[in-house]
């Protein structure tokens, strides 16, 4: 076990409050509905996943707390723009820095970099000052994550955000966690193949939930996604999007590795 008295989630979450209260003290929500983003219609990844028979997610990721550096050599920009061009749906970026090596500025500049893709911004959410966030950095979709929220909490956090403009995505781990979150303001379901506690990670995890995720709601695959055959097994089953960071960025363009999943999904599919 990584720390000695609390599981790797319970740990960043305690951080997570600290952090929270610091940017409240910090910048007003005021100040961050004046961004030039917060009042603008986002960029939707419901709308681009519905019109495909699949679509990556791309995450950008320094580090994280099983696996340490993953890639710290590289410019938010010069990964992001790759991703983009090469065929990406959507940009995840994670903005916790403790933990996962991100920032405010990640997003910013990735918004600046790639004005017509959506944004997911990745984090721990747990309070709508995040939300608020969010919007104001460029984003187009929050991620709220079962294992950290009781059930009212996320109901409350999803309904603030799609009231601003966001999409919402909703990340579950097993079938308490995606029966007990189930609300109408969700827009997509996502599988983390990865155990938050542990971080071992089965990628049977997607296809056990996937007939369980009514079909209202787009199913998106998370985490331990490396090959084609994988993405397209999926697919079969169901899920449109998936959200891949891990393997893409152990490479040196991590772009042009996007890209080439993406050609080989497609020829195979």
């Amino acid at each position: 076990m990584l720390f000695l008295n609390m599981n790797i989630l319970e740990k960043i979450i305690d951080r997570k409050k600290e952090e929270v209260a610091i940017a409240k003290a910090t910048t007003s929500t005021h100040s961050l509905e004046q961004s030039l983003y917060f009042n603008q219609s986002i960029v939707s990844l419901k709308g681009d996943l519905l019109a495909k028979q699949f679509g990556i997610i791309a995450e950008h990721k320094r580090k994280s707390p099983s696996k340490g550096i993953i890639n710290n050599s590289l410019s938010v920009e010069f990964v992001t723009k790759g991703y983009a061009d090469g065929g990406a749906s959507c940009l995840s970026i994670l903005t916790d820095a403790d933990f996962f090596g991100g920032s405010k500025s990640d997003l910013d500049n990735t918004r600046i970099a790639n004005p017509k893709i959506p944004i997911l911004r990745k984090d721990f959410i747990i309070d709508e000052y995040q939300i608020i966030e969010a919007k104001s950095w460029g984003a187009s979709v929050i991620l709220l994550i079962a294992a950290n929220l009781e059930k009212n909490q996320l109901f409350d956090l999803a309904k603030f955000a799609k009231s601003i403009g966001l999409e919402v995505l909703l990340e579950v781990h097993d079938s308490v966690e995606l029966e007990e979150n189930i609300n109408p303001y969700l827009d997509l379901i996502g599988v983390n193949n990865r155990n938050l506690k542990t971080f071992e990670v089965n990628i049977d995890t997607s296809l056990q939930l996937a007939s369980l995720i009514p079909n209202e709601f787009i199913k998106v695959a998370e985490s331990g996604l490396n090959i084609a055959e994988e993405i397209i097994i999926l697919q079969k089953a169901g899920f449109r999007g998936f959200l891949i960071g891990e393997s893409f960025m152990k490479t040196s363009n991590p772009g042009e590795a996007c890209r080439k999943l993406i050609n080989e999904v497609e020829n195979k599919l």
